[in-house]
């Protein structure tokens, strides 16, 4: 499992380099910063139990539980039992985000007639695999920075990441837990802009990751 690189103060950097994934262990009251590092880019992620692998971040469960379409800063992201697993402490961005899609797969791509293309489905597998993780589906992520919002008449529109350089979004670990990012894959407009680049996680106590600015 990449963890990344110590920066002092008990802080961690994982660099998800572009179209790839990455897991990284949490400890309960740690903070996690995802950082969009060079902006417009969609960042999936993911959050399983660290002692139960059978439990893990249910996008659907947390709309039930908060009944919104993503959570308010203050707000709850549950599992499938309704529990906390992360709590939404700060976001810089613009606050838009999805929890409607699932990872990009392959079978996406080969119907756009694109055979081998990096999937967000299979770098989390990777990734999972990597933390000692296998889980018996893949289940649907929280779409940071992804603009697709629904429409009065049902569909959903799907438009630019809004994220600027240097945008984040910080999450409060509510137990023990295994992170997984993936950067997007999608590499044709308009979702990240039609080009994938890097995001970047950073992980520490509570009290030593402060609020981000748009600064890198």
């Amino acid at each position: 499992m990449a963890e990344g690189a110590g920066v002092g103060g008990g802080r961690r950097q994982v660099v998800v380099p572009a179209q790839s994934g990455r897991a990284a262990r949490v400890r309960r009251g740690d903070l996690v910063q995802v950082v969009d590092i060079e902006g417009h880019q969609v960042g999936d992620l993911w959050a399983v139990d660290a002692a139960d692998h059978r439990r893990w971040l249910s996008v659907s469960h947390t709309r039930d539980r908060s009944e919104r379409l993503f959570p308010a800063v203050g707000g709850a992201f549950c599992d499938h039992w309704g529990e906390p697993v992360l709590e939404l402490a700060w976001d810089t961005s613009p606050g838009v985000h999805d929890m409607f899609f699932p990872a990009c797969d392959r079978w996406l791509y080969e119907s756009r007639g694109l055979a081998g293309h990096p999937n967000c489905r299979d770098n989390f597998l990777a990734a999972a695999a990597s933390a000692g993780i296998v889980l018996p589906v893949v289940p649907d992520p929280v779409n940071l920075f992804q603009n697709s919002g629904p429409r009065p008449d049902g569909t959903l529109a799907i438009g630019v990441a809004a994220s600027a350089p240097g945008d984040a979004v910080a999450f409060l670990a509510r137990r023990d837990l295994v992170v997984i990012v993936t950067a997007c894959s999608v590499d044709y407009p308009p979702l990240n802009q039609g080009r994938c680049s890097p995001l970047r996680v950073e992980i520490g106590p509570a009290d030593r990751l402060r609020r981000r600015k748009r600064a890198l």
